[in-house]
């Protein structure tokens, strides 16, 4: 209970308290074993109410046992001080020694090997081939460079978490003045062309919705779904990893054809997600090509072999050859149909892609310019999910290391506080943080207690600013939502 995050000195005999704690569970694991078979033994004769107290400890006992040895096997970093020693500059200044750059090839191939163990352990329920191994290791590759570099553990990124939310609130409380002022008024034809994206984005949005099938249709109408449905919800689609499902549609009132694509909805669809690298992107008759979400557009590749190669899209026009084809999606969905439309661009150049919330970290620029052509955006309020990309990830941890190193309060005091916060609100806690005392400058720069919690100095401190790029190249290629965009905010939203 003492001492602070970036300060673990008071707290120094902690850990052979939690190693005797965990030698004490063999003894719990053997009675708790000991109790299963006594309550399964049909010969006892006791009452009813001791065998049911008896048995509700014994469950209680498994189920914190079972919680204990997941919560180790997810958390537990088994390279420990290793960690240190082989992400230390000294060593990487060093790497000409051929046994030095081994050393370092070992570890962070252990590393791998750790993430790609915990990633299994918690898709355990779903099946696993080859192309789920390939995307375990991906994933475990992008996870392993993320954190390679610091010293936290969950509870400290929860920590972290916390403060920074009351921080943005505590800012948003209190705004500043804006030096500089800039009045504009959009054009009459600008705004009837921005009505006109609105009201599409409307219509089409039905149809990115549907695309979630049954699932979203009881989330709306949670008393009613289930009498309306009446068990005729059709067989939904086997999860494969890569392989989002979609559907074809004719909208007689708009006079289209409407691909749309589900986002999000399986583990499989969350591992589309996670694969995060980045992957070049060919096309014919574009000049300049650039890179791309991997997982993203492989799902979109999938998606074109369908339409393409099957004939779906041939069978679709074939039925109303007069319409246009547009292609909407939400979420990883929107991602996907956005990428799908750059690829269908050539052949159908009348082709529109509206993409709700998609992904942030998905083209690079100049795909991003040429798609501000075909493809519409739509962006809500602070929406997670379209600010989502590495360097944005980079750039939070950069601020959680910076905020919890330079707060004084024990972790479990902000832990508590945050929830109750997040629970029912009130007013922030007046915690140190990053901006009190200090100017923007010197933020530039760790801070001593900072300095603890990184293993080395990470490239997401020279990624965003302005001159430290000459000195260290980012660590992860700048990535952009796709086409024009369009962000909707509440006039007068309250928290």
């Amino acid at each position: 209970m003492q001492g602070t995050i970036s300060n673990p000195g008071p707290r120094k005999s902690l850990p052979k308290l939690l190693y005797t704690r965990l030698l004490l569970y063999l003894p719990e694991f053997i009675w708790a074993v000991v109790g299963a078979v006594w309550v399964s033994d049909s010969s006892v004769r006791c009452e009813s109410t001791v065998i049911n107290v008896i048995l509700g400890t014994v469950i209680a006992s498994w189920v914190i046992i079972v919680f204990t040895i997941i919560g180790v096997l997810i958390v537990f970093d088994p390279l420990g001080g290793k960690k240190t020693f082989y992400l230390t500059d000294g060593l990487d200044r060093n790497l000409e020694s051929s046994q030095s750059g081994q050393l370092l090839y070992n570890v962070k191939n252990t590393a791998t090997r750790v993430w790609e163990k915990r990633i299994r352990l918690m898709c355990c329920c779903i099946v696993q081939d080859d192309d789920h191994r390939v995307a375990f290791t991906s994933i475990a590759e992008l996870f392993r460079a993320y954190f390679s570099d610091t010293d936290l553990v969950p509870s400290d990124i929860a920590a972290g978490l916390i403060l920074l939310h009351q921080e943005q609130d505590k800012m948003e409380s209190c705004p500043k003045e804006p030096e500089e002022v800039l009045c504009h008024s959009p054009s009459s034809l600008v705004a009837d062309d921005l009505d006109i994206e609105l009201e599409n984005a409307a219509h089409y949005m039905l149809f990115a919705a549907a695309a979630y099938g049954w699932p979203y249709y009881i989330y709306t109408n949670p008393f009613t779904a289930l009498c309306k449905l009446n068990g005729d919800c059709g067989d939904s689609p086997v999860a494969v990893i890569y392989e989002i499902p979609f559907f074809v549609a004719l909208d007689h009132k708009k006079e289209a054809i409407v691909v749309a694509v589900r986002g999000t909805l399986s583990f499989e669809d969350i591992l589309t997600d996670l694969s995060a690298d980045c992957e070049d992107l060919t096309l014919e008759d574009v000049l300049e090509n650039g890179f791309v979400h991997k997982g993203i557009t492989q799902a979109a590749n999938y998606i074109y072999q369908k339409l393409i190669n099957d004939g779906i899209l041939n069978q679709a026009f074939t039925i109303a050859p007069e319409y246009k084809l547009v292609i909407v999606g939400h979420s990883l969905g929107g991602g996907t149909a956005s990428v799908l439309a750059i690829m269908l661009r050539n052949s159908f150049p009348t082709l529109k892609c509206y993409a709700f919330s998609p992904p942030g970290g998905l083209l690079s620029k100049t795909l991003a310019e040429y798609s501000k052509r075909f493809i519409v955006s739509i962006i809500l309020g602070k929406d997670l999910v379209a600010r989502l990309s590495m360097p944005n990830m980079e750039d939070l941890k950069r601020r959680i290391v910076r905020i919890v190193a330079n707060c004084n309060r024990p972790k479990y005091q902000i832990l508590l506080r945050g929830c109750w916060y997040e629970v029912f609100g009130g007013d922030p806690d007046n915690f140190p943080t990053e901006l009190d005392g200090r100017n923007d400058d010197a933020l530039t720069q760790p801070l001593l207690a900072e300095e603890s919690l990184m293993v080395h100095r990470s490239p997401s401190y020279n990624a965003l600013d302005g001159e430290s790029h000459l000195n260290s190249p980012p660590q992860y290629p700048r990535l952009y939502l796709p086409g024009k965009i369009i962000h909707i905010v509440e006039e007068c939203s309250s928290r």
